[in-house]
Protein backbone atom coordinates (compact mmCIF):
# COMPACT_ATOMS: atom_id res chain seq x y z
CA UNK A 1 0.00 0.00 0.00
CA UNK A 2 1.25 3.16 -0.91
CA UNK A 3 -1.37 5.83 -0.88
CA UNK A 4 -1.13 7.42 2.79
CA UNK A 5 -4.97 7.93 2.70
CA UNK A 6 -6.27 4.68 1.91
CA UNK A 7 -3.52 3.29 4.33
CA UNK A 8 -4.84 5.26 7.44
CA UNK A 9 -8.72 4.19 6.16
CA UNK A 10 -7.66 0.88 6.00
CA UNK A 11 -6.65 1.52 9.77
CA UNK A 12 -9.60 2.63 10.56
CA UNK A 13 -11.29 -0.05 9.30
CA UNK A 14 -8.55 -2.74 11.42
CA UNK A 15 -10.34 -0.34 14.84
CA UNK A 16 -13.63 -1.50 13.27
CA UNK A 17 -13.45 -4.75 12.18
CA UNK A 18 -15.37 -6.83 14.40
CA UNK A 19 -14.49 -10.22 13.09
CA UNK A 20 -11.35 -11.67 14.15
CA UNK A 21 -10.27 -13.71 10.77
CA UNK A 22 -11.08 -10.70 9.12
CA UNK A 23 -9.33 -8.39 11.22
CA UNK A 24 -5.75 -10.62 11.51
CA UNK A 25 -6.09 -10.40 7.13
CA UNK A 26 -6.79 -6.64 7.43
CA UNK A 27 -3.58 -6.50 10.28
CA UNK A 28 -1.55 -8.54 7.93
CA UNK A 29 -2.05 -6.28 5.15
CA UNK A 30 -1.73 -3.09 6.55
CA UNK A 31 1.27 -3.65 9.61
CA UNK A 32 4.66 -4.65 9.54
CA UNK A 33 5.62 -7.76 11.53
CA UNK A 34 7.12 -5.93 14.21
CA UNK A 35 4.85 -3.37 13.90
CA UNK A 36 4.13 -1.13 17.32
CA UNK A 37 1.14 0.76 18.68
CA UNK A 38 1.27 3.44 22.27
CA UNK A 39 -1.32 5.66 23.18
CA UNK A 40 -2.18 6.57 26.85
CA UNK A 41 -4.44 3.84 27.88
CA UNK A 42 -3.02 0.66 25.04
CA UNK A 43 0.10 -0.90 23.69
CA UNK A 44 0.23 -3.79 21.64
CA UNK A 45 3.31 -5.20 19.91
CA UNK A 46 3.80 -7.11 16.50
CA UNK A 47 0.77 -8.20 15.04
CA UNK A 48 -0.78 -10.75 17.34
CA UNK A 49 -0.21 -7.91 20.37
CA UNK A 50 -1.89 -5.18 17.52
CA UNK A 51 -4.78 -7.83 17.23
CA UNK A 52 -5.40 -8.93 20.62
CA UNK A 53 -5.68 -5.14 21.81
CA UNK A 54 -7.81 -3.60 19.58
CA UNK A 55 -10.17 -7.18 20.63
CA UNK A 56 -9.61 -5.49 24.41
CA UNK A 57 -10.77 -2.32 22.63
CA UNK A 58 -14.53 -4.07 21.07
CA UNK A 59 -14.79 -5.95 24.13
CA UNK A 60 -15.24 -2.75 26.17
CA UNK A 61 -16.93 -1.05 23.81
CA UNK A 62 -19.09 -3.28 21.57
CA UNK A 63 -21.27 -0.94 19.56
CA UNK A 64 -19.01 1.63 19.18
CA UNK A 65 -16.62 2.92 16.15
CA UNK A 66 -13.76 5.45 14.64
CA UNK A 67 -13.84 7.43 12.41
CA UNK A 68 -11.33 9.37 10.61
CA UNK A 69 -11.75 13.09 11.32
CA UNK A 70 -8.91 15.13 9.03
CA UNK A 71 -7.21 14.67 5.70
CA UNK A 72 -4.07 12.46 6.16
CA UNK A 73 -1.23 14.76 6.46
CA UNK A 74 2.25 13.60 5.00
CA UNK A 75 6.03 13.92 4.69
CA UNK A 76 9.15 11.66 4.33
CA UNK A 77 7.78 8.30 6.30
CA UNK A 78 5.65 9.92 8.57
CA UNK A 79 1.59 10.03 8.84
CA UNK A 80 -0.70 12.05 11.06
CA UNK A 81 -4.23 12.10 11.61
CA UNK A 82 -7.11 12.73 13.71
CA UNK A 83 -9.78 10.28 14.45
CA UNK A 84 -13.05 9.77 16.97
CA UNK A 85 -14.81 7.07 18.87
CA UNK A 86 -18.35 6.97 19.30
CA UNK A 87 -21.64 4.99 19.75
CA UNK A 88 -24.49 5.42 17.01
CA UNK A 89 -26.25 8.80 17.26
CA UNK A 90 -23.82 9.66 20.10
CA UNK A 91 -21.40 12.37 20.22
CA UNK A 92 -17.86 10.92 20.24
CA UNK A 93 -17.18 9.77 23.73
CA UNK A 94 -13.02 10.08 23.17
CA UNK A 95 -11.14 11.90 20.21
CA UNK A 96 -7.12 12.63 19.03
CA UNK A 97 -4.73 12.11 16.67
CA UNK A 98 -2.43 9.47 15.62
CA UNK A 99 1.29 9.93 14.32
CA UNK A 100 2.71 6.75 12.38
CA UNK A 101 5.52 5.68 10.69
CA UNK A 102 5.22 3.87 7.88
CA UNK A 103 7.84 1.53 6.11
CA UNK A 104 7.51 -0.14 2.41
CA UNK A 105 3.82 0.98 2.76
CA UNK A 106 2.97 -0.63 5.95
CA UNK A 107 2.21 0.66 9.08
CA UNK A 108 5.64 0.18 11.59
CA UNK A 109 4.48 2.16 14.35
CA UNK A 110 1.39 4.47 15.41
CA UNK A 111 1.51 6.55 18.46
CA UNK A 112 -1.78 8.19 19.91
CA UNK A 113 -2.93 11.06 21.67
CA UNK A 114 -5.96 11.90 23.25
CA UNK A 115 -7.67 15.45 23.09
CA UNK A 116 -8.24 17.11 24.78
CA UNK A 117 -5.20 15.77 26.72
CA UNK A 118 -6.54 16.32 30.47
CA UNK A 119 -9.82 14.46 29.84
CA UNK A 120 -7.51 11.46 28.63
CA UNK A 121 -10.60 8.66 30.46
CA UNK A 122 -11.07 6.02 27.81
Amino acid sequence: MTDLTALADRYIAMWNEKDSASRTALIAEIWSEDGSYVDPMLKGDGRDGIDEMVGRVHAKYPDHAFQRTSAVDAHNDRIRFNWSLAAPNEPPMVSGIDFGVVADGRLQSITGFFEPAAQAEA
